[in-house]
């Protein structure tokens, strides 16, 4: 451990070292790329530090017991030596947490598709909720949010919904609501008092570069059409609404938020690369079996991960089988609790493949 903290350090000093170069003052990339490895160093750097302040402090009181005849003094440094005893035991134990192999998606921006899945009308409605929920988080950790597309069944529902979620570590969290979301609840349209099933699917994707996926213009159909909607200056008197489709993998993405042809375009374009991406990571994840096991769940769309069941009050989350009856505060936004359950059960869960490995 000791020989990983000295290593962390040095590359700290490393970084810090170079940023105060002019060549580095000079190239814009360089400086970012530096920053930002030097922003992701920082939190480990200084559990690093109270580590090796342990350490030191620990083998100084050892070495003055070994020579120290006074019997209140040696009860002292004894009383030292079990501080920092549990004081490098805290920081080791933080320090495989913030060691553990990261997802290099972790810091990206998220692309969120919400579908309404069985339940018709019930369902659309549960999605606009779901979407709203999903704002409201946003809104309490300082991220912003943007409608890509969206499709409303005219009830207040949606059909379909895509928007994307910009901010600092994203995709680490919104991850984890990848997955079919149940709800049971007696729809408002609903006579007899009779509880309804309903479900919607939601996929969280990284917001992909260019650089990451190379999209080649032939392999895209782009057709315009008639923007539809609520009204507006373009509705129904432009073709500014664009169908983008990927013909070698059959995708196909509508946008009609803008008022503009070329930003429909682009933020079609941007929604692309993102499935693209994201097909080429669970490919490449499906090659290490291993890799699922090590998770939370698949993070798949068709699994079940959380019921909101409204007769009883309560959400429960399938994967970690955490229940809590707080559905009004979590549907309006409040979703730390059950994130950082997920994530606390997965880092548990690589700490003991870790430990397999090395035994």
């Amino acid at each position: 451990m000791l020989d990983k903290v000295n290593g962390i350090l040095r590359r700290q000093e490393e970084i810090l070292a170079e940023l105060a170069t002019p060549d580095v003052a000079d190239d814009p990339g360089r400086m970012t790329a530096l920053m930002k490895e030097q922003a992701q160093l920082m939190p480990v750097a200084e559990v690093c530090l109270e580590y090796r302040k342990a350490e030191d402090a620990l083998c100084d009181s050892r070495l003055l017991l070994e020579e120290e005849e006074d019997p209140e003094m040696r009860d002292m440094l004894s009383e030292e030596i079990e501080n920092a005893k549990a004081q490098k035991e805290k920081a080791e134990a933080e320090l495989r947490i913030l060691l553990l192999p990261k997802d290099p998606n972790d810091r990206r921006n998220a692309i969120v598709e919400i579908r309404a899945g069985a339940g018709g009308d019930e369902a659309a409605l549960f999605a606009a909720e779901i979407y709203r929920m999903y704002v409201r988080y946003a809104d309490r950790r300082g991220w912003k949010t943007e409608m890509i597309s969206l499709n409303e069944n005219g009830l207040g529902g949606f059909r379909e919904c895509t928007f994307q979620v910009n901010g600092s570590d994203v995709f680490e969290r919104l991850k984890y609501e990848s997955g079919t979301h149940r709800v049971q609840r007696v729809p408002a349209t609903e006579s007899g008092g009779r509880i309804h099933t309903s479900t919607v699917t939601v996929a969280v994707l990284p917001e992909a570069e260019e650089i990451d996926v190379e999209i080649d213009p032939k392999d895209c159909r782009i057709d315009v059409f008639r923007a539809t909607g609520n009204g507006g200056q373009c509705v129904n008197t432009t073709d500014s609404a664009v169908r983008l489709t990927h013909i070698p993998t059959g995708i196909v993405i509508s946008c009609q938020d803008e008022k503009s042809q070329l930003k429909n375009r682009a933020r079609a374009m941007k929604v692309l690369r993102a499935r693209l991406y994201d097909l080429e990571r669970r490919a490449a994840h499906e090659k290490r079996a291993d890799l699922r096991r090590s998770q939370v769940g698949t993070g798949d769309r068709s699994e079940k991960i959380r019921t909101y069941n409204f007769g009883q009050g309560r959400v429960t989350d399938h994967r970690i089988h955490l229940t809590t009856h707080r559905i009004d505060s979590i549907l309006d936004g409040d979703l730390d609790e059950i994130i950082e359950s997920l994530i606390r059960t997965e880092q548990a869960e690589k700490l003991a493949n870790e430990k397999e490995v090395e035994a």
